[in-house]
């Protein structure tokens, strides 16, 4: 016989053999290879001694009864001999086998453990730096997640995430905790909202015993003993005295061990009312870093993310309609898009414009005021040029119209202060201190209230 044919033989015989057999003696048969066939007479090799010594004593007829079942000579025998290149080869193989699965066993106990770390640390598994959507509004606080991220404790700590709601402060401080659990596996990550710290607090502070101070002393190797804190939200904190006091503990305590610290909140420290004067200076000491809301490009990117990970047929014109009336913070944005969504799959429509607008119903502003129209229309209510705005007059009116055509532009456009920086040729420093100028004095100031009410008037937004 020719190679093939003996091949093509020899897997009918196997496929015979191992339908006669019982399955206790398939293992035997599988690392069988033919070595030849003439006259009736089939020659097999093993690299098993004891399969070889088993097949011959035990199941010899079986076999040639197979054989014969096969190759229709009556004469037929089988000879069974043991190869030692054949066993070099099957040991080689087996030992490939046991490793590949030694390392299937370890990747999946890292997957446990990963997973089990991840749940230990209280995050959420939605909260990743792959799926956070970078736009001019986030890119430095992006950036500056990720060098910590990267480099816990080396250089940005504490860091300070503040801005309004839904603008993904949460996000990127748990895509943090994730970045370090998977990559840095030996530290201790543990996130919290500053709600159930407190809570936690107020549990295990009730009654003064000797039960309560080993409750105290758990609570605070709770979270101490750690090496990246995520506390979310703390300006929930204020007026809870006791609360700040062992906040400030458990700071001195992560700080001075020299582990990272990461806050957000909803506003700056010194805007959180009651928060004491030595946490208030603590948390300014680090990093801190505004989230600003999405410019409508990003927002338009977000949609897409959401469309292409629900698998959804859209069209791009219903994505920006979307974007362009919900532009205060990305829940919001979610929000109207689920709605559409849901609309959509329950009529069985797909996303069309025609469709967004009949479920969403926003007054459409085909106009979208910019910096300029709002710079210009400041400067012509105070009587000023608009050049002068841009440059670096410093006369009592050119100064109050920038600082009220700054504030109108955070307020109307949501753009970052680093954005309006840009337009009025500033440094961004100077545009916040602007912005903070004329929010603080609105309300007690009468001209400066008339004055953004006229100028909103003449932008046609009330």
């Amino acid at each position: 016989m020719e190679s093939i044919e003996l091949k093509r033989f020899w897997e009918q015989v196997k496929e015979e053999l191992l339908g006669v057999l019982p399955e206790n003696a398939h293992p035997w048969v599988y690392p069988l290879e033919i070595s030849g066939y003439d006259k009736g007479v089939l020659t097999i090799v093993t690299g098993q001694m004891m399969g070889r010594d088993i097949l011959r004593k035990n199941y010899y007829d079986l076999m040639v009864s197979a054989l014969k079942n096969v190759s229709g000579e009556d004469n037929s025998r089988i000879v069974i001999i043991y190869d030692e290149n054949a066993a070099k080869k099957l040991k080689k193989e087996s030992e490939k086998l046991q490793k590949k699965a030694l390392e299937t066993d370890i990747k999946e106990q890292a997957f446990e453990n990963l997973s089990n770390m991840q749940s230990a640390a209280n995050l959420n598994l939605k909260y990743k730096f792959d799926n956070f959507v970078v736009g001019e509004s986030n890119k430095f606080a992006y950036l500056t997640a990720m060098a910590v991220a990267k480099n816990p404790a080396e250089k940005y700590n504490p860091l300070f995430i503040y801005g309004n709601s839904g603008l993904g402060k949460t996000h990127l401080m748990q895509a943090i905790g994730h970045y370090i659990i998977f990559n840095n596996p030996k530290l201790k990550v543990k996130y919290t909202k500053t709600e159930d710290y407190v809570n936690d607090y107020i549990t295990n502070s009730r009654k003064n015993n000797s039960t309560n101070i080993e409750n105290m002393s758990k609570f605070n190797r709770k979270y101490t003993n750690i090496d990246i804190i995520l506390i979310d939200d703390i300006q929930f904190i204020e007026s809870k005295i006791k609360s700040m006091e062992n906040l400030q503990y458990t700071f001195d305590s992560l700080y001075n061990k020299g582990k990272q610290i990461v806050i957000t909140s909803d506003r700056v420290p010194k805007d959180i009312p009651t928060l004491t004067a030595a946490l208030c200076t603590r948390f300014e000491m680090g990093l801190m870093i505004e989230l600003t809301p999405p410019d409508l490009d990003t927002r338009f990117k977000i949609l897409q993310k959401l469309a292409l990970e629900n698998d959804l047929k859209f069209e791009e014109n219903a994505l920006k309609y979307i974007a362009k009336n919900y532009s205060n913070n990305v829940r919001e944005l979610e929000g109207a898009f689920t709605k559409v969504c849901a609309y959509a799959e329950i009529t069985e429509q797909e996303l069309t414009l025609a469709l967004a607008k009949s479920v969403l119903k926003c007054d459409e502003n085909d106009d979208e005021i910019d910096f300029e129209q709002i710079a210009r229309v400041s400067a012509g209510y105070f009587g000023v040029d608009l050049k002068d705005l841009k440059g670096t007059a410093r006369g009592q009116k050119v100064s109050i119209a920038r600082h009220i055509s700054v504030y109108l532009c955070r307020e109307i456009t949501n753009q970052s202060f680093v954005n309006i920086a840009k337009y009025y040729n500033k440094k961004h420093t100077t545009i916040m201190f602007a912005y903070e100028k004329i929010r603080k004095e609105k309300d007690t100031n009468r001209d400066i209230s008339n004055a953004l009410r006229e100028i909103r008037q003449a932008l046609k937004l009330l």
